[in-house]
């Protein structure tokens, strides 16, 4: 005999569906976050500006000007 499906039971499996889907914003980052990764002289950088974080060796910028005033 064959199972009755209603649509409260189709509804029901489909929001089960998209709760494990991977969404296209998801995506998108993981993609960004594997270019960064990827690149060595990215990460050296990355590596380089954390190492000037932990010393110290920052400025506060908050406009323009600020960027204007460091040349």
């Amino acid at each position: 005999m064959a199972e009755t499906v209603s649509i409260k039971k189709v509804y029901e499996e489909l929001k089960n569906i998209e709760k494990k889907m991977v969404t296209k914003k998801e995506i998108e980052s993981l993609t960004d976050t594997i270019k960064i990764i990827s690149n060595p002289e990215t990460m050296k950088q990355i590596a380089e500006s954390m190492e000037d974080i932990k010393h110290g060796r920052v400025k506060e910028v908050n406009s323009a000007k600020d960027l204007i005033k460091e040349m």
